[in-house]
């Protein structure tokens, strides 16, 4: 599988599938301290990151925010003075796929 970091999204089209349960718990274990959510019916990866004061999380929200612009997957952020969360999910397919765990691991690594 490899190191999910240095993988890159691929196009996630409205048709394709949600990850299994086992693919999920698979890949869950790739990505530490991120949680497995669920809201209004729809799986999602959920970490919250510890700031030192509000100028530290916006600077890692800017950066989370960057990579995600360029991956074209974007995050929930939620800005707080010494945290951000961020919480991913494919929105197209109402679910988690392997975008999800890449880019959680992406965001991650920038912390």
């Amino acid at each position: 599988m490899g190191d999910l970091s240095k993988q890159t999204c691929e196009a996630c089209s409205s048709g394709a599938k949600p990850l299994t349960k086992e693919e999920i718990k698979r890949y869950l274990d790739e990505v530490d301290d991120w949680e497995l959510i669920e809201e209004a019916g729809i799986q999602k990866l959920k970490r919250v990151f510890m700031t030192l004061n509000y100028t530290k999380s916006i600077d890692f929200t800017n950066e989370v925010a960057r990579i995600a612009e360029r991956a074209d997957h974007h995050p929930q952020l939620i800005v707080d003075y010494g945290t951000v969360t961020v919480i991913w999910w494919s929105h197209k397919i109402k679910g988690l796929h392997k975008n999800d765990f890449i880019m959680a691991a992406k965001s991650s690594e920038r912390f």
